[in-house]
């Protein structure tokens, strides 16, 4: 299938006057969460809330921080996450993009709003 990257705005909802950062995020269906690297915490004055262990995919554990809430947006969707503080590059993981109603296009390796909802998110509540 190949990387897929997609440009996605971040912003620290509790901190209305800081800028909203523009990353370019590799987005990874077999992710869990919403991974950023430390120098997006400190830009966004992100409040550590807790410590996470993580699994990695050597199978080796790190315990790292746990912040939030970040505002992430794409396209038409929004959607509110905790984030795992880890990595050097901003990992859009399977909770948020279920949260936005998001899909991977892998013959296309691009991020897309869902088609069957192409103008309000959809979820599942019951």
């Amino acid at each position: 299938m190949g990387l897929v990257n997609a440009k996605i705005s971040l912003k620290n909802p509790r901190e209305k006057k800081l800028k909203i950062l523009e990353e370019n995020a590799l987005v990874d269906s077999g992710a869990v969460h919403l991974c950023i690297p430390e120098h997006i915490k400190i830009q966004l004055k992100l409040e550590e809330i807790d410590k996470k262990e993580v699994t990695l995919a050597d199978g080796s554990k790190k315990l790292v921080p746990y912040v939030g809430p970040v505002e992430i947006r794409y396209k038409n969707r929004v959607g509110f996450a905790g984030a795992l503080v880890m990595g050097d590059q901003v990992l859009l993981g399977a909770i948020p993009m279920e949260d936005m109603d998001l899909i991977v296009i892998p013959g296309k390796r691009v991020l897309d709003v869902n088609p069957d909802s192409p103008n309000v998110a959809t979820s599942i509540a019951k």
